[in-house]
């Protein structure tokens, strides 16, 4: 096994996350939905300006969720991006909906927005924009489009909490979407993740389905008696002890995505003159959006380039990804819809894309070295 000295992704403390544990287990309440728990779903409701946020045990949970808030049925069909975390069509799909899988804008590797309409049928309940990197989606094009055509949008905000589009915090457009508290995310707590509100008409029956599918959360809020199981639902509550970590990391929010701006402009300074010169295209920012920050990718000419570079990396110490392979080349796309989909950007960026190291703790002597290696690399 080869050890790096440069991992691409190290999850770090950023303040209270041991004191905040340690006073959970002093409160004696370590299930889900405590004094932490409560402390995040106020602060993301308020910051973001929606009726609810509720912690999830992964970002996956928070979509299955959603999928099951919106009663999809076998045949339905849910619109998602093929360049994309398995888990945007999983969390649908086990519940019979059929992915429909459309192609990636070029220049944010999003969801391409004029793609949508044409295919969209009579059977199409929703629509799954993915922020990539924490790059917003041309929301208010697509949400005009469903609001025409009576879908849902569901956001897959995994990368995106505190970026925004045109002024608008990710994840506060759509019915419904999911954020993620995983070890590589901005903000973590080792595995878990949130389910954002915005259409109230949700909260209660969300409740439900996070605890087993019963009305405990009224029961402990002294509004009844005695819970009943009243739907179906599963464990999506994460512990007190998880969410009291997830509080330290979010008071320091400011602090987090100052230093995550520094080390993306910096990377993006000082690569510049080099990716131009050798036919290399950076990760950029549209006027419009305002990034999370939450990843940096230099797209090589070509696949054996791409691959070279990695090597040329992991060669001297330095442990850099390629990224999402097309979902509707997998297997499970075959299997599930039987056909083949057209999405030569996604194919190209797959193909090309390279994630350079990323996150809080990477030191300034570490970044100048990635960034003389990668400088270093049609030399070598």
């Amino acid at each position: 096994m080869i050890a790096y000295s440069i991992p691409f992704n190290r999850a770090g403390l950023q303040g209270s996350e041991l004191e905040y544990i340690a006073d959970a287990i002093r409160r004696g309440h370590i299930a889900g939905d405590g004094h932490y728990a409560q402390k995040c779903h106020a602060l993301l409701r308020e910051t973001l300006g929606i009726p609810a946020a509720f912690l999830t045990t992964s970002g996956t949970s928070a979509l299955e969720m959603a999928a099951l808030l919106l009663e999809l049925r076998d045949g339905d069909e849910v619109i998602i991006p093929s360049f994309t975390f398995v888990s945007t069509a999983n969390a649908f799909c086990r519940f019979g909906a059929r992915p429909v899988f459309v192609d990636i804008r070029p220049d944010t590797l999003n969801l391409n927005e004029e793609l949508l309409e044409a295919n969209c049928s009579e059977r199409t309940r929703a629509i799954v924009p993915v922020h990539y990197g924490g790059i917003g989606c041309a929301m208010e094009r697509i949400m005009a489009l469903a609001e025409q055509r009576g879908l849902a949008v569901v956001e897959d905000n995994a990368h995106g909490l505190f970026g925004r589009y045109r002024d608008r915090w990710l994840g506060s457009f759509g019915q419904l979407a999911a954020l993620s508290f995983h070890e590589t995310k901005n903000f973590t707590c080792g595995e878990g993740g949130a389910l954002l509100i915005r259409d109230a008409a949700f909260i209660e029956r969300a409740e439900i389905l996070r605890e087993k599918g019963t009305d405990r959360s009224r029961l402990f809020r002294g509004e009844i008696d005695k819970y009943s199981w009243i739907d179906t639902g599963s464990s999506y509550l994460p512990s007190e002890i998880l969410a009291a970590f997830l509080w330290a990391q979010l008071e320091n929010r400011d602090r987090v995505q100052q230093r995550r701006q520094q080390i993306w402009e910096l990377y993006h300074e000082r690569l510049g003159d080099w990716a131009g010169r050798h036919g290399v295209r950076l990760a950029e920012i549209p006027a419009d959006c305002q990034s999370s920050y939450h990843l940096f990718y230099l797209l090589l000419p070509d696949g054996r380039q791409r691959d070279r570079l990695i090597e040329h990396l992991r060669r001297r110490g330095i442990y850099a990804v390629f990224h999402y392979l097309p979902l509707h080349r997998s297997p499970m796309a075959r299997r599930l819809t039987g056909r083949s989909w057209d999405c030569p950007v996604t194919e190209q960026v797959s193909d090309r894309l390279v994630r350079l190291p990323f996150y809080g703790g990477l030191r300034p002597e570490e970044q100048d070295y990635i960034i003389r290696t990668v400088q270093g690399f049609y030399d070598a």
